[in-house]
């Protein structure tokens, strides 16, 4: 794996929010039980591939919205279910360990991953500034975590960094929020590959006419960095939580992302 492959236990915490003391044992034995059958299964990654010029790179918030929302659509897109094309490597993927690999491209190699099957999702650009490109993610059905195709595996994002030319502005109404943990610092591959997974928890509970209004939408989201007081309500109050296998950057466990959506019902005190 490259420095920014992300393994992490894709799991709404709900359910370990609502224990009780007397049952916990039984529920964290139920839980490593599911973790062993996950890890016995062929392993699958949903690749992501991030455009970065040298010229005009995307701004931080923007690449992470975007890659967000390229989650999404391949979630919603209907070669994903049913009887699709891309159905059968969707199934295998979120059956084994959900895991998600950012990776960066320019010039001919965004070309050649352009060319492979997939969804390109283009952000909302850097609010006038010139040297900032509107965010381009490119989302590609899953494949074997050691068989990549030969025009993305040598791809790397190691190293990349991404800034925000300002502050980002207010969350727009209706828009879910993906809420990051002030306290860990994260490379921009590691912390779109989190988001996408907070994206992901928040689709699974979703009903499916919430999922069509959001995606007749065009899938509306932030990102935002909370402060530590919202932090900690925001982590207590029974929404999905993506936690971290630490394989890279981070302690294993580490709570990363919270997942908000008040407009659907998914919301902390205030």
């Amino acid at each position: 794996m490259s420095s920014n492959d992300t393994d992490t236990d894709v799991r709404d915490d709900r359910q370990d929010n609502d224990r009780q003391t007397n049952g916990r044992q039984d529920h964290d034995r139920q839980d490593d039980r599911r973790d062993d059958q996950r890890d016995q299964k062929p392993q699958f990654v949903l690749p992501l591939v991030v455009r970065i010029e040298r010229a005009a790179p995307p701004a931080r918030t923007d690449a992470l919205e975007t890659a967000a929302r390229a989650v999404l659509e391949i979630l919603a897109d209907e070669r994903a279910s049913g009887e699709g094309e891309w159905a059968q490597a969707m199934t295998d993927w979120q059956d084994a360990r959900i895991r998600k690999v950012v990776r960066r491209a320019r010039g001919a190699e965004w070309r050649r991953a352009e060319a492979l099957p997939g969804i390109t999702v283009t952000g909302t650009g850097g609010g006038g500034d010139e040297a900032v490109s509107a965010a381009e993610v490119r989302v590609f059905p899953p494949v074997p975590l050691d068989g990549w195709p030969r025009e993305l595996v040598k791809l790397q994002v190691s190293g990349t960094d991404l800034d925000d030319p300002a502050e980002p502005g207010p969350v727009p109404e209706g828009a879910a929020v993906l809420w990051l943990n002030p306290e860990l610092d994260m490379s921009a591959g590691k912390t779109m590959a989190q988001v996408g997974h907070g994206a992901q928890l928040l689709w699974w509970e979703l009903s499916d006419a919430d999922r069509k209004t959001w995606r007749e939408a065009g899938f509306p989201l932030a990102v935002r960095t909370a402060g530590p007081e919202r932090w900690a309500r925001l982590t207590a109050a029974g929404l999905p939580v993506v936690r971290d296998a630490g394989f890279t950057e981070i302690a294993p466990g580490s709570c990363t992302v919270v997942s908000e959506f008040p407009a659907m019902g998914f919301c902390a005190a205030p």
